[in-house]
C-alpha cells in the first residue's frame, strides 16, 4: 500500500493507486472526525450512532448488528449516551419485548453541530472539486457503500 513497498521505478496498477487514494482520504477524514469527537467528548462510534438515528429509530439489536458490536457493548454505549441526554430507549411498537433507541433533542442538536464542524473542516478538501465533481464523487461513494451491503447506504444518514 505504501510506495516504500514498491520496486523502484515501477508503477503500481491503477487499482493500487485507487486504494492509496481512498486510504489517504480516509486518514484525512478520520483526523477531522477524531478532532470533532474529542471537542465534544464523543467516541467516533457514538457520533456514528447519532448520525444513524438522526431520522430513524432502530432496535438496539439492529443498531448493534449494523455497527458490528455485540449487544452488551451497544447497551453500554446507549446507557452512557442516555446519561448525557443524547439518546433515549423506547419500547418498540411492534414487539413489546424489543427496545428502540432514539435520538433526543439534545442529541440532535449536538449531531447537527458536529456535522457543521465536520463539513467546515473538510471544506478545504471538498472545495478543490467543482460542483459536478462533488456530486459525482458523492454518487460513487454511495455506490461503493451499497456494494458493501450497507443497509443504510444511499439515504444520506451517515453524512448527517
Amino acid at each position: 500500500m505504501t510506495k516504500s513497498n514498491r520496486k523502484a521505478g515501477t508503477r503500481p496498477p491503477a487499482h493500487d493507486d485507487l486504494v492509496d487514494g481512498l486510504v489517504q482520504n480516509a486518514f484525512t477524514t478520520m483526523t477531522v472526525l477524531n478532532q470533532v469527537c474529542a471537542e465534544h467528548d464523543l467516541s467516533p462510534t457514538l457520533l456514528r450512532v447519532l448520525a444513524i438515528l438522526w431520522d430513524r429509530r432502530l432496535k438496539i439489536t439492529e443498531l448493534a448488528e449494523y455497527l458490528g458490536l455485540d449487544k452488551s457493548s451497544m447497551t453500554g454505549l446507549v446507557s452512557r449516551a442516555e446519561k448525557r441526554g443524547l439518546l433515549q430507549r423506547m419500547r418498540n411498537a411492534d414487539d413489546g419485548r424489543a427496545v428502540d433507541v432514539v435520538i433526543t433533542e439534545e442529541g440532535a442538536v449536538l449531531a447537527q453541530r458536529a456535522r457543521g464542524e465536520i463539513a467546515g473542516a473538510l471544506r478545504p478538501v471538498t472545495d478543490r472539486l467543482n460542483a459536478t465533481d462533488r456530486q459525482r464523487l458523492q454518487l460513487l461513494l454511495q455506490r461503493m457503500q451499497a456494494v458493501q451491503g450497507d443497509p443504510l447506504a444511499g439515504d444520506g444518514s451517515e453524512s448527517r
